[in-house]
C-alpha cells in the first residue's frame, strides 16, 4: 500500500495572522445586537452576502429621493483602544452617518458597517457592533449588514478602524437646503454632548503629547476621568430633526463636524446671504476650555477643529423659532436662538461669529 502522505508543513492562513474561527465566533456574538437594530422593512438574516431592505416602502412617496452618506470616527478610535472600551465607538459611527443624512430632510432607512482589525478578538468586535446596533435604534434605522476584515501586518493586533454607510429617503418637494433660506431666518443651535467625533488629532496632541495627561486622570470640571469625557458618545439628532420638520417649518440643517460651526453652516448659506452667530448665546463645555488652555490654542484654531458645544443647527423662519425650541425642549434637546440670516455685506463671508462666549 502507498504510504500515507505526510502532513503538510506549508504556509497557512492562520500562520499569516488570519483567524477564521475567531471571525466566525465574532459573527455569532454580534447576532443578538444586530437583531435589535431592525425595521419592518428589513429582509433576511445576518450572514448573507448583501443586506436586504424592502423598497416597497418608497411607494408612499410621490417622488422619493434617496440620500446616501458615509463616514468614520477618526482618531477617536485611538482613545477607545487605550481605554479598552469599544461600544461607544459604534454609537459614534451611526451618529456621523445618520446626522449627515437628515441635513437634507432625509429619514435614515438603513446602514452597513465596515470594521477593519489587526486581529479578530470576537468580544471586541461584538462590542463595536453592539454600539452600532444601539445607535441605529436611536436613529430609527436598520443595520442590514456589514463586514469585518482582519488585516495583520497593516494594523497592530489591538488596532482597528471603523466606517459606515447609510441610506435615507426624502420627498423631493420636502428637500431642505440653501435654496429655502430667507433673510431674517433664525439660526437655532442644538447643544452637542461634548467633542463628538471630530478634532481628536488636535485633542490628543494637546492633552497627551504636550500636557502629558493620563486617561485615568480625574478632572473636577468633568466630574469624571479624562478618558470618560473623551469617549462621551456623539449625540444622534436624526429623530429630533425629523420631529422638527413635522411640527414646524424648517429651511435647512447643518451638522457641525470637521470644520466647526462656521465651516459647516457656510455649506447651507446662499451666496447673497450671511449667517450672523452670537457667541454670547452659549457657554462651551469645559472640555473645550481645557484643550484651548492646555495647548495655548488660539480661538480661531479651536473653532475650526471643534464643535465648541454646538452639534447641529436648524435654520427656520423667525416666526417659527418659538415652536421649534418648544419641540426640541420636549425631546430633551438643549437648544437656543444663536443668530439670524442677513444680507451678505460686500467682501463678507457666509458666516460671522461675533462677540465672546458667555461665561
Amino acid at each position: 500500500m502507498p504510504a500515507e502522505p505526510a502532513e503538510s508543513s506549508g504556509a497557512t492562513y492562520a500562520a499569516a495572522g488570519v483567524d477564521i474561527e475567531a471571525g466566525d465566533r465574532a459573527v455569532q456574538l454580534m447576532k443578538e445586537w444586530v437583531k435589535k437594530a431592525q425595521r419592518p422593512e428589513s429582509v433576511g438574516t445576518l450572514g448573507g452576502f448583501a443586506g436586504l431592505f424592502d423598497a416597497s416602502v418608497l411607494k408612499r412617496y410621490e417622488r422619493p429621493l434617496l440620500a446616501s452618506a458615509t463616514d468614520g470616527v477618526g482618531t477617536k478610535v485611538a482613545v477607545a483602544q487605550r481605554m479598552d472600551q469599544h461600544d461607544s465607538i459604534g454609537h459614534d459611527l451611526v451618529a456621523m452617518v445618520v446626522d449627515d443624512l437628515v441635513v437634507c430632510g432625509a429619514e435614515p432607512l438603513f446602514m452597513t458597517d465596515y470594521i477593519c482589525v489587526g486581529r479578530v478578538v470576537p468580544e471586541r468586535v461584538a462590542q463595536i457592533v453592539k454600539g452600532i446596533a444601539e445607535g441605529c435604534v436611536l436613529a430609527g434605522c436598520a443595520l442590514v449588514g456589514g463586514e469585518t476584515a482582519e488585516h495583520p501586518g497593516l494594523l497592530g493586533p489591538d488596532e482597528y478602524d471603523v466606517a459606515g454607510a447609510g441610506t435615507g429617503v426624502v420627498e423631493a418637494d420636502a428637500l431642505l437646503g440653501a435654496d429655502r433660506i430667507r433673510t431674517g431666518d433664525a439660526v437655532i443651535a442644538m447643544a452637542s454632548s461634548g467633542l463628538h467625533s471630530n478634532g481628536y488629532s488636535l485633542v490628543r496632541h494637546v492633552l497627551f503629547e504636550r500636557a502629558g495627561w493620563a486617561l485615568e486622570r480625574h478632572v473636577p470640571e468633568f466630574g469624571r476621568t479624562l478618558g470618560e469625557e473623551l469617549l462621551e458618545p456623539t449625540r444622534i439628532y436624526s429623530l429630533d430633526c425629523l420631529a422638527l420638520t413635522r411640527t414646524t417649518e424648517v429651511h435647512a440643517f447643518s451638522h457641525i463636524t470637521g470644520g466647526g460651526l462656521a465651516g459647516n453652516l457656510a455649506r447651507v448659506v446662499p451666496e447673497e446671504m450671511q449667517a450672523r452667530v452670537d457667541r454670547g448665546t452659549w457657554t462651551p463645555g469645559p472640555v473645550f476650555d481645557l484643550v484651548g488652555q492646555a495647548g495655548d490654542v488660539a480661538r480661531g484654531e479651536l473653532e475650526s477643529a471643534l464643535n465648541m458645544g454646538v452639534g447641529m443647527v436648524a435654520v427656520v423662519p423667525q416666526e417659527s423659532a418659538g415652536a421649534a425650541l418648544a419641540t426640541l425642549a420636549d425631546r430633551g434637546v438643549d437648544a437656543w436662538v444663536a443668530g439670524e440670516i442677513t444680507g451678505r455685506p460686500a467682501g463678507g463671508g457666509a458666516v460671522t461669529l461675533a462677540g465672546d462666549y458667555a461665561r
